[in-house]
């Protein structure tokens, strides 16, 4: 069954967030306002390993769910930006790590039911230490970490932010097991 949009109207608009109230009609409910997210900016996210086996991972705080924990580099595109160069320039800004290779790992749709939040994660390697963060506000801490700590952060709920989840276990998993490793 496919919903038909009889229109829609901003709510609120910014460079990182719209809302809108969509007029739609939902076969077997009839007529009503639909809130809908839409994203100005592309997102990006990565899964960076080294050699060692270990994920270069930022512990920091989340205001809006006042929660710490664990994540993998992120941010958005730049209007016009390829998303691979900029998930490329978000490492380095945000980790100190210059990366070397840089894979498209999945694309998925975070929110579909509510939201064009669309994201694009990859796989970097190959990173250079080239200084600290160029935005200290990013993160408290970033470190190597092994695979086996990886997993346990996860398993014990200390990687609460989506996207970094969904990165890593996607990594861990299909994105793996596709290549046969």
């Amino acid at each position: 069954m496919r919903w038909v949009s009889h229109g829609r109207r901003l709510v609120y608009g910014s460079d990182y967030v719209n809302v809108w109230l969509d007029d739609v009609d939902i076969p077997g409910v009839g007529r009503v306002e639909h809130h809908v997210l839409t994203m100005p900016r592309a997102s990006t996210t990565s899964v960076v390993t080294d050699d060692l086996g270990r994920f270069l991972l930022m512990w920091r705080h989340r205001f809006i769910t006042d929660t710490w924990g664990w994540e993998v580099p992120a941010g958005w595109a730049d209007p016009g930006e390829d998303p691979a160069d900029a998930i490329r320039r978000e490492v380095e800004e945000e980790t100190g790590w210059r990366p070397g290779s840089v894979v498209p790992m999945v694309e998925y749709d975070a929110l579909a039911g509510i939201s064009t939040m669309h994201f694009r994660s990859f796989h970097v390697t190959g990173c250079e230490y080239v200084g600290k963060p160029e935005d200290s506000s990013e993160s408290s801490r970033i470190e190597w970490i092994p695979e086996a700590e990886v997993v346990k952060l996860i398993t014990h709920g200390e990687v609460p932010d989506g996207p970094s989840l969904t990165a890593l276990c996607y990594y861990l998993g299909p994105y793996r097991l596709a290549r046969g490793a």
